[in-house]
C-alpha cells in the first residue's frame, strides 16, 4: 500500500476503530474510566459499560455518519446536501451503514433536524442555529471530506461548512469542522506543524466575514492549547483532539488518552482516531483492533471506490 493509501485509509479506520473503542465508556466521568492499559474494546469485567447489549468493536452514530457521507460523495462526485440528508434518513429509519443497522445512540440535534427533513425542509436549513446547538455531531463525521476532497482549500472550508448546516448550523459549529478538515489536509500533506498551518488557511479564508472572525478569536481560540475535558461541546471536542494529538505520539496512545477523558468518549476517541490514523498510517493501528471492529466489510468497497477517486 502506497504512502498516500496508508494514510487515507489510516485516517478513516481510526476514526471508525477509536469510537468503536470508546462505546462502551461513553459519559462517564473520567474517575471512573479504567487505566490506560485495561481500555480495551472489552472493558475490565466490573466495569459497567454504557451499551451492555452492544457488541465489543461495534462503532456508533459518529462511524456510521461519516460513512453515509463518504457514500454520498462518491456517488455524487460533489457535496450534494439533498443527497446527504436523504442518506442520514436511510441512516436513522434502516440502519444504513450502522453495524448490524442497529442504531443505538443518536444525538439530540442531528434527531430534531432529520425530523426537520423527514417534514420536507431543505437539508440547508434543517440544522441547529443556535448557540446552544453546538454539539459535535458534525465534527464527528466530517473527516471523510477531507479525505475525498480535491478542490481549493477555498473549496474545501465552504464544503465543510456545508455539510455542517444539515444538523448543527451555527457559525461556531461550520467552523470547527473547517478547521478540523484543514487540520486534516495539512497532515495528508506532512505539513510539519499541520494545526498552525490549519488556523492560518482558515483565518486567511475567513478574513472579510467579519462574524467568523470573531468566532475564531472569541469562542474557539484555536490558537490556545486550552485543557480538554472530552465533552460533547464542539470546541471542547476539537481541543480535547488537538490536546491529545500534541501529547501522545502512537495511535494506540491518542485514543486511549481521549477515551481517558470521559464523557463523550466515542466521539472524542473518533475524531482524534482520524487525525491520528492519518499521521501514523494505518499499519500503526493495533491488528487487534483491527481484526476486532464490527462491520469492517463494509468500508473496504469504499476504500476502493476512494483510491479510484483519487487516482491514488
Amino acid at each position: 500500500m502506497t504512502e498516500k493509501r496508508q494514510k487515507i485509509a489510516g485516517g478513516l479506520m481510526g476514526l471508525l476503530v477509536g469510537d468503536a473503542l470508546g462505546v462502551p465508556y461513553e459519559f462517564k466521568p473520567p474517575q471512573v474510566i479504567p487505566s490506560w492499559k485495561e481500555i480495551e474494546f472489552i472493558p475490565p469485567v466490573d466495569f459497567q459499560r454504557t451499551y451492555p447489549q452492544v457488541p465489543p468493536g461495534t462503532w456508533s452514530d459518529d462511524g456510521a455518519q461519516a460513512l453515509v457521507l463518504l457514500d454520498s460523495l462518491l456517488s455524487c462526485d460533489k457535496l450534494d446536501l439533498n443527497d446527504f440528508g436523504q442518506r442520514l434518513l436511510r441512516w436513522h429509519e434502516e440502519g444504513y451503514f450502522a453495524v448490524d443497522e442497529s442504531l443505538f445512540d443518536i444525538g439530540i440535534q442531528t434527531s430534531q433536524s432529520l425530523l426537520a427533513i423527514r417534514s420536507g425542509i431543505p437539508p440547508q436549513n434543517a440544522g441547529g442555529q443556535d448557540p446552544w446547538s453546538n454539539g459535535n455531531g458534525s465534527l464527528m463525521r466530517v473527516l471523510p471530506l477531507a479525505l475525498w476532497h480535491k478542490g481549493s482549500d477555498e473549496e474545501l472550508i465552504r464544503d465543510a461548512r456545508l455539510q455542517s448546516t444539515v444538523t448543527h448550523a451555527h457559525l461556531r459549529s461550520q467552523l470547527c469542522c473547517a478547521l478540523y478538515c484543514l487540520w486534516a489536509r495539512r497532515i495528508i500533506e506532512g505539513d510539519k506543524f499541520p494545526w498552525k498551518a490549519a488556523i492560518e488557511a482558515v483565518q486567511k479564508s475567513c478574513q472579510k466575514e467579519r462574524k467568523a472572525v470573531e468566532e475564531l478569536e472569541w469562542n474557539i481560540r484555536p490558537s490556545e492549547l486550552t485543557e480538554g475535558s472530552g465533552s460533547g461541546y464542539v470546541v471542547d471536542c476539537l481541543h480535547s483532539a488537538h490536546l491529545v494529538m500534541q501529547r501522545c505520539r502512537s495511535y494506540e496512545d491518542v485514543v486511549k488518552t481521549a477515551v481517558s477523558l470521559g464523557n463523550d468518549t466515542d466521539t472524542t476517541a473518533a475524531v482524534s482516531g482520524g487525525v491520528a490514523g492519518l499521521r501514523e498510517g494505518l499499519d500503526a493501528i493495533p491488528q487487534r483492533w483491527l481484526n476486532a471492529l464490527r462491520g469492517a466489510e463494509m468500508v473496504e468497497p469504499l476504500l476502493e471506490r476512494l483510491w479510484k477517486h483519487l487516482e491514488i
